[in-house]
């Protein structure tokens, strides 16, 4: 199955792998209103099929993976200034409340806005010639979106110091595995096959336990300690019994809603 789309390839195999790809590399593969669109969309397609248990995200090209918001059109904000979107809201798997593991794979230049991908994959592996920076205050840019994301995955300390250098310094894939910005550096031929061996891995255990796991994980991010852990206890009563028949190649119970 594949999805028809102009900025982003959508594609499936029968392995239960989604391969979304981002396909403007004459543009260093930013970002457009319509490339925004089209996440969302890609997004809805993997949550809305059965077949699919993980998603590899990657970018063509040799230059970069992504170079942030393409700043050469205007994105296209409504005239309300209390309806403009946050373009992350739409490039997030986490926002559009998909639970399925996201494997991201990064290749060339990685800067400002390419960060709403890093932040919400689940796992981040990049090749040997990836570097990473955030360009914003160098543009006289306010970065106060992207960080938010960077912090929890790096910590205050790495993120501030790539929020202020801006273009002087850039983190390079060693650095990057270092500081756990990516959990694995390859080589770039090594890059997709690798990103995709992960994600089928992944898709081949039962998909009710692996979207209850990142679900649990990212909502505790918002809750203290105690709450967290009584979520995801509410979350293991729920997925286990259908993760284990799943497993056992059972169609899982399915409980019928409640109408009060």
């Amino acid at each position: 199955m594949a999805g028809e789309f102009g900025t982003i390839r959508y594609e499936t195999s029968p392995d239960r792998v989604a391969t979304i790809t981002l396909a403007r590399p004459e543009v260093l593969n930013s970002f457009d209103r319509q490339m925004c669109q089209e996440m969302r969309a890609a997004w809805r397609l993997v949550k809305d099929d059965a077949q699919v248990n993980a998603v590899v995200l990657r970018a063509e090209g040799d230059r970069a993976f992504c170079a942030g918001l393409d700043i050469s059109k205007p994105y296209g904000q409504p005239d309300d200034v209390w309806n403009h979107e946050d373009p992350g809201e739409l490039l997030s798997p986490k926002w559009q409340k998909v639970w399925k593991p996201v494997v991201c794979a990064v290749q060339g230049i990685c800067t400002g806005g390419a960060f709403y991908f890093l932040n919400e994959a689940d796992i981040v592996i990049c090749s040997a010639d990836a570097t990473f920076f955030d360009s914003h205050v160098s543009n006289g840019m306010v970065s106060a979106l992207e960080p938010v994301g960077l912090m929890r995955r790096i910590g205050l300390a790495q993120t501030l110091r790539i929020a202020l250098s801006g273009n002087d310094e850039r983190v390079t894939a060693q650095t990057a595995l270092r500081i756990g910005l990516v959990t694995e550096v390859v080589e770039r031929d090594a890059l997709w096959p690798r990103a995709h061996e992960i994600a089928a891995g992944i898709a081949a255990k039962p998909s009710a336990a692996t979207q209850g796991t990142v679900r649990a994980i990212w909502e505790s991010l918002d809750r203290p300690y105690r709450a967290a852990m009584e979520q995801g206890l509410i979350y293991t009563r729920l997925g286990n019994p259908l993760g284990v028949a799943e497993l056992n190649g059972q169609p899982p119970a399915r409980p019928e809603p409640r109408l009060r």
